[in-house]
């Protein structure tokens, strides 16, 4: 019943001297103090993408990552009021491993912690069948919260919204991993 649940961390940017580091590094130390989960990382840094999308070595890695996920854990930046395209080709390049699986954000930006860029993100996981978990940590001039190396100002502030999101995560993830188990989602339509 209490099964580890098989978490794909994915970054939601490519930049060079991204911020995004800072953020998934806290992120990570963190989820090893919370345990009851097995993190896997989806960098698209590490990946090829193109204008239509990744390479196919790159779409393999990607299909594979989701499959296997039980949950999605998201973190993303705001540019412009919105998220990065790589995000965008990263999700757009599969489409039924995100089935009947939940997704939680982690996102950063300036003073609106990058909410704006989850908020558009929800209605892109609506479509791909996906459940969206309410809670997100949003780190508002997140650049201002970490220490030169990476570590939180205030840890106590940070981690409370993230066990809370976590938690929430994790209960859908074995909902909907025993719902899966016992119909096949696409199954349910028809």
């Amino acid at each position: 019943m209490n099964e580890s649940i098989r978490v794909t961390m994915i970054y939601g940017s490519a930049r060079e001297g991204r911020f995004c580091d800072t953020v998934a590094d806290w992120l990570k130390a963190e989820l090893r103090d919370v345990g009851g989960c097995e993190l896997s990382i989806l960098d698209p840094a590490e990946l090829t993408f193109s204008a239509s999308g990744p390479d196919e070595f790159s779409a393999a890695i990607i299909e594979t990552k989701l499959e296997a996920a039980d949950a999605f854990l998201i973190v993303v930046p705001e540019y412009n009021h919105g998220y990065p395209a790589v995000l965008k080709a990263l999700i757009d390049s599969a489409y039924r491993p995100w089935h009947a699986k939940p997704v939680a954000f982690v996102s950063y930006g300036g003073v609106s912690g990058g909410l704006r860029a989850v908020e558009q993100l929800r209605q892109v996981f609506a479509e791909l069948h996906a459940v969206s978990i309410r809670d997100t940590v949003s780190l508002a001039h997140a650049w201002s919260q970490f220490d030169s190396q990476g570590n939180p100002f205030r840890p106590a502030q940070m981690r409370g919204p993230l066990i809370v999101m976590m938690r929430r995560l994790f209960w859908w993830a074995r909902a909907l991993r025993n719902a899966r188990e016992e119909t096949v989602y696409d199954s349910a339509a028809a």
